[in-house]
Parts: C-alpha cells; sequence; structure tokens
C-alpha cells in the first residue's frame, strides 16, 4: 500500500491524514508538538468566521466544514455554523476522528533530517533517531520545518514592495491600525532619550518606508480564561516575577488608557470561557521578542516560548495585583482566572504559542497583494484548490519611540472594499521541480508577507490540508511528480469531496 507522510501538528495536518485516509492510503502524521490541531487545541476557540461585516463562511466545504458539524454535534447544536469551542472539545473531535480514519500519530518528533534520492525524500529522521519513510510527504506545519530540511526555498518576515509590485508590504510608513491613541512616554526616564527604552520597546529607527526586513508579526498565547469560580485557577505570580516588566502597561493607564485588551466577553465560549485574543494598542502580543522563531533551532524556540510565558504570567498577576491598574479594571480582571479544565498537562497554559508567521516556501507560484486587491485586477488561478476569504491580516512586528513616544509599527488590516476573496492555486503548495517531486506546502505555502495574511486561518488552512492530501493521492496512484498532477482529475477529487473553488 502506498503511503503519505504529514509532518506538523496544524489543522491542515488534520484535514490531510482524514483526507488521504479516505481515499485508502496509510497515513502517519509525525510532529514534534504534544498535541495535533495546532490552534484549534491550543485556544483559538473563536473562528475568524462571519465575525466581520463579510460572510466567509461560504468558502468553507469539505472537511473544514465537517470539523465544525462535528464540533457542532459535540454540542448537541443541530445547526451548522457553530465556530466557538472549547479548545479540550475541539481536542476531543480531533483525537475521535483521527482514530476513526486509523491515522498513526506520532508525537514530540523533532525533525533532525531529511534524506532525498534524485529529488525525492526518501527518509525523515527525528532527534532521538525514530525513521520514517513515505511516498509523499506534505508539510503541514506553520513552521515548514521539513520543507526547509528538505532544500526547499524559502523566506520569512517582510518582502521590500518592489519586490512583487505590492504596496502593503515592508517597513509601514504609518501603522494607524490597533495604533497607540493616548500619548506614552517610551523613556526610562520619562522625557530622557540617554536613558534608554522601557521594555516592550526597542530601541530602533522606523526604517525606509516599504523596504523589507526579517521581522514578523508579534505572537501571543490564546488563553483559554473563564469567570466560574468553580472551574478557575488563579491568576499567579511566576518565578522571578519583576514589575519593572510592566512599566509600559503603567504609563498607559496614567495616561488615560482604559481596558487595555480586557474584552473576554468579546470572544465568549461554552461553559463561561473565553478565548482572549491581542490585536489592541496595548495587549498581550509580545512585538520583537519573536523575530529568531522561523529559522530556530529547537532549543531556541523553547526559550522563546519560555519568555513569552515568563512575561504573559507575569502580566496578568500585574493586571489583578498592581495598583496601578485602575481599580474598576482590577475588579474586571479579578473575576476571571484560567480555565481548570483546559490545558490540564500545563498549568492551564497552551502548549504552543499563536505562531502567525514564520517560514514561507518560495516557488514558482507566489501568492501576493496583487491577488486579493480590488484594485489590481491580478492574476485569476486557473487550477484553484479552495478559497481564501480573509484580508490580509498583518499584527504589528514591533514596538519603536517615533515623535517621542511609544508607537507601534507594522499593522496591516485592510478595511472592506480593498480587498477580495481569491482562488489559492495548486502552484503554490507546490515546490519547483528541480528542488523536490513528492513534497506538498499547505501550511506554509509560496507567498509574501501579505499574501500569507489572508491565508493564515484556521478554517483555511483545512482547505489547504485536505486539497494536498488530494494531490498526494493522485501523485501516490500514478506515480507521478506532485508538479504533474493533472488539475483536471484534482479539480475532480475536489468536487467529490464537496471542496468550495470559487465564490
Amino acid at each position: 500500500m502506498s503511503s503519505i507522510c504529514i509532518y506538523g501538528d496544524s489543522p491542515a495536518a488534520v484535514a490531510a491524514a482524514i483526507q488521504a485516509s479516505r481515499d485508502g492510503y496509510s497515513v502517519v502524521i509525525v510532529t514534534p508538538e504534544l498535541h495535533v490541531g495546532g490552534m484549534l487545541v491550543e485556544g483559538l476557540g473563536s473562528s475568524d468566521i462571519g465575525n466581520h461585516d463579510f460572510d466567509n463562511s461560504i468558502a468553507i466545504g469539505g472537511i473544514a466544514r465537517e470539523f465544525y458539524q462535528r464540533i457542532g454535534d459535540a454540542y448537541g447544536y443541530t445547526e451548522f455554523g457553530f465556530y466557538k469551542f472549547e479548545p479540550h472539545v475541539a481536542e476531543r473531535v480531533i483525537n475521535a476522528w483521527l482514530e476513526e480514519a486509523s491515522v498513526t500519530v506520532l508525537t514530540n518528533w523533532e525533525l533532525k533530517s531529511v534524506s532525498k534520492i534524485d529529488g525525492r525524500i526518501v527518509r525523515l529522521v527525528s532527534v532521538s533517531e525514530q525513521t520514517v519513510c513515505a511516498d509523499v510527504y506534505i508539510d503541514a506545519s506553520v513552521e515548514g520545518d521539513l520543507m526547509a530540511m528538505a532544500g526547499v526555498s524559502y523566506t520569512w518576515g517582510r518582502e521590500g514592495n518592489e519586490v512583487y509590485g505590492e504596496t502593503l508590504n515592508g517597513i509601514r510608513a504609518e501603522s494607524p491600525y490597533r495604533n497607540f491613541t493616548i500619548p506614552v512616554d517610551p523613556y526610562i526616564q520619562p522625557g530622557n532619550p540617554s536613558s534608554g527604552t522601557i521594555p516592550t520597546i526597542s530601541d530602533e529607527p522606523l526604517g525606509m518606508a516599504g523596504e523589507g526586513d526579517r521581522r514578523i508579526m508579534g505572537f501571543c498565547f490564546r488563553m483559554c480564561l473563564t469567570d466560574n469560580p468553580d472551574n478557575q485557577l488563579p491568576f499567579t505570580a511566576p518565578p522571578d516575577y519583576d514589575p519593572r516588566n510592566y512599566e509600559i502597561y503603567r504609563r498607559y493607564f496614567a495616561a488615560g488608557g482604559a481596558d487595555a485588551f480586557f474584552s473576554p466577553r468579546r470572544n465568549q465560549l461554552p461553559n463561561q470561557k473565553t478565548d482572549l485574543g491581542s490585536w489592541h494598542d496595548l495587549s498581550a502580543n509580545l512585538y520583537g521578542m519573536n523575530h529568531a522563531w522561523p529559522d530556530a533551532t529547537w532549543a531556541e524556540r523553547r526559550r522563546i516560548y519560555a519568555e513569552h510565558l515568563q512575561f504573559t504570567q507575569g502580566l496578568f498577576y500585574f493586571l489583578t495585583k498592581d495598583t496601578a491598574v485602575p481599580d474598576s479594571l482590577r475588579k474586571k480582571w479579578l473575576a476571571w482566572g484560567y480555565a481548570a479544565d483546559e490545558f490540564v498537562d500545563n498549568a492551564g497554559w497552551p502548549r504552543r504559542l499563536y505562531v502567525r508567521s514564520a517560514r514561507r516556501m518560495v516557488s514558482d507560484y507566489v501568492i501576493n497583494e496583487n491577488h486579493l486587491s480590488t484594485r489590481s485586477g491580478g492574476p485569476i488561478a486557473e487550477d484553484p484548490i479552495g478559497v481564501a476569504f480573509w484580508p490580509p491580516d498583518s499584527h504589528h512586528v514591533r514596538r519603536i519611540v517615533r515623535n517621542g513616544l511609544a508607537y507601534n509599527e507594522g499593522f496591516v488590516f485592510p478595511q472592506k472594499g480593498q480587498w477580495q476573496p481569491f482562488g489559492i492555486s495548486y502552484r503554490a503548495i507546490v515546490p519547483r521541480r528541480y528542488e523536490c517531486t513528492n513534497l506538498l506546502v499547505p501550511a506554509c505555502p509560496s507567498s509574501s508577507y501579505v499574501g500569507y495574511g489572508s491565508l493564515r486561518i484556521e478554517w483555511t488552512f483545512m482547505v489547504m490540508g485536505q486539497s494536498a492530501a488530494s494531490a498526494a493521492v493522485i501523485a501516490c496512484k500514478h506515480k507521478i511528480p506532485v508538479q504533474d498532477v493533472p488539475y483536471t482529475l484534482l479539480k475532480k477529487s475536489l468536487n467529490k469531496s464537496r471542496q468550495i473553488l470559487t465564490v
């Protein structure tokens, strides 16, 4: 029997495994994580579906649609469209689904090396010297570790606008979205630049607008909190808690800032829980602390995770205990705590950071701003494997000093009318032929930094993962390179599995 190996824990990995198994192929998922499902099981319980001034649910088909139906079934919801769920429920649904499909899952599988013969991957080896061999491989990680080790071209960070003829890439001349609306002094000694900057602020110039760099949008934890005292763990100070790390929050409140990122009711989940996101002027996004993540070693990523964990644990403690926080806000935060029945193997904390951007493949077809802009009349994919229906959403990449004040730089989130849904080309998940002929890359496809901002949604990952599996099956069946998969056959398969290819 032909076999397919899927590397990674993302929703793309889940969808790919289910589809390949249904098509009769032996499937194994290998992942460095301990849990499969990516952010679906790590706190992002409020899906970006129908929560803005557009209805993108019409682009959800196939396995992605089935996932939300299964979530609805788990809650006894009879109508389709149940898009808010608890992480442990999503994990229970996903694990049962993979078991039903007879998918082998190998966790804690940190990739060490990739062997290739004549442009084909023949073997993966883990740090613990475990080996996996398959006919076709799918890199369904958001980091693109398999892709990188296989010698496939990739990039990360922001391209300059001139690379693909874009307008939203590179250093932003102005970043009005989710920026400070009140003046916050950035210096250790207020008003004195020579004293240096306070924590969370990088002492660096803005740079030239439109130029590229290696910066990526900030990470955070998608926390699952509850105001149910019977299912609550309190916010406590982490080891080596230093209140000076939160000086910017003190100054924010002193300058008249109100709720910072207190919005737990906005993303209300079942059973008195919330998915606490970070996208505000001042939140738990730690800009600038993650730029090494894409190409980092396993040890370096663990360090970055630990730094985010230490800071964020301290932030929750600060918001409930520090007298610099307005009494009314502290009282609001004091009603909340970690959900005791979530992430039980990690003291109520997600095991994974919300990695919004990492490596991206560079192939012969690159999705960029021109594909999604309403003004460009850009290229239309002749070989769509799904539809991207989300704006090019990229959070700030850093917090700097501008005009003597704290300033967030980098957010891209065009408003309705400035962007449009577009077909995701099959060619965007296929490496260049001379680099690898039996690998598909659905979770960090060939795209610019701006283009990836429209692709990085969990349900879109599922769409691309399922379509990648359908192509892998065809490549296995006909013993052909993934670059030679006939779109006529792939489209027939996608239609059969109820994938949405146009809206």
